[in-house]
């Protein structure tokens, strides 16, 4: 009698131990993960990919948007305000993709930060915005003015200096103050700043509202003008490069689509940015031209431009050799803009 109540007490057990492992292991879901061709498993997997609110990075939430329902890999877009805490999460690790200026790419690259840049975010899309009461028409009525930048680090900052030194305008003849973007309309407003040289919709905004006007649009000063660029953690090359591959395809179809479908992405991004939709609709349609998203490739002729720029500015302090800074190897041969339908737009989490 005790043998056989010790019999059935060991039977319990082991079955008990048996349901938690098919509890936990899920065995049955091993089917739905399997991937086209070879029958491997593939998970789904997730990652994050910082952005800040500007069209620049547009491509980012549209991404985030296009494969919300994905079965393959998920790009979460984490928004930020300013670059400064931007690169402290790509330094502490906490960050492993992300949207930012070209400059302050180059200079993680510089400190020994393993970033590569795989592609661009954007082309144009930045605009110079003077208080509406000044009446400047060139850098040259700026001097003694208070001007903001987005970053020290930033392309805007370089151009502006070039600028400045095509018209005659003395480096110390402007003051210059960083500002975090969301931040110049108001403050241009207040007559905190004069004027400012940043990503749309910033710029827009003020003349919008009547407190700004444009002084130069990008594309009038550097056509096909780059600000930011796609950066990734060499880390997240060497152990998941099909998520990095996966990555710039989507974000090379995004800007495919954006381009043609500019009131549609206007509609998915606003919820991401924050933004009134009526302002990005403007920015992506006031001059059409005023923001692209293809031609998306970088040369290194277009980096090495940018490079010698913050050389001459002592943003850097030692040349960087292109094929440290450059890795081109997950850019898709041919690009389709990605399949999105826009219907009830939601917010983001």
């Amino acid at each position: 009698m005790l043998r056989s109540s010790a019999s059935r007490w060991m039977l319990g057990i082991i079955a008990f131990i048996a349901v938690l492992g098919l509890l936990r292991f899920k065995p049955w879901q091993l089917g739905s993960n399997r991937g086209i061709g070879g029958g491997s498993s593939r998970a789904r997997q997730e990652l994050k990919v910082g952005f800040l609110p500007v069209t620049c990075h547009l491509t980012c939430p549209v991404t985030d948007f296009a494969t919300r329902t994905s079965g393959t890999n998920r790009f979460e877009s984490q928004r930020f305000t300013d670059f400064p805490t931007v690169v402290e999460s790509i330094k502490s690790g906490r960050l492993e993709a992300t949207f930012m200026i070209a400059p302050l790419a180059m200079k993680l690259r510089e400190q020994g930060v393993p970033v590569k840049i795989v592609y661009l975010g954007h082309r144009d899309g930045s605009t110079v915005i003077v208080r509406k009461d000044l009446p400047a028409q060139s850098l040259r009525d700026l001097r003694g003015r208070t001007f903001a930048i987005p970053s020290k680090y930033s392309n805007q900052y370089l151009v502006i200096r070039r600028l400045m030194e095509d018209q005659g305008v003395a480096p110390d003849e402007m003051r210059f103050v960083e500002l975090p973007p969301p931040d110049m309309p108001g403050a241009l407003a207040a007559g905190a700043i004069d004027a400012y040289f940043v990503g749309e919709p910033h710029a827009a905004k003020a003349e919008l509202d009547g407190s700004g006007r444009v002084l130069y649009h990008a594309k009038d000063i550097w056509p096909h003008f780059i600000s930011c660029v796609l950066v990734v953690h060499e880390k997240l090359i060497h152990e998941r490069p099909e998520v990095v591959r996966d990555l710039v395809r989507g974000i090379a179809e995004s800007g495919e689509w954006a381009d043609g479908h500019r009131l549609e992405a206007a509609k998915v991004v606003a919820p991401y940015f924050r933004q009134d939709e009526k302002v990005l609709r403007y920015v992506l349609t006031q001059p059409p031209d005023r923001v692209s998203y293809r031609m998306l490739t970088p040369t290194d002729e277009e980096l090495q431009r940018i490079h010698d720029m913050a050389l001459k500015a002592g943003i850097l302090q030692r040349p960087i050799n292109m094929k440290d800074l450059i890795d081109r190897e997950f850019i898709p041969a041919s690009i389709k803009p990605a399949d999105i339908t826009v219907a009830s737009v939601g917010t983001p989490k």
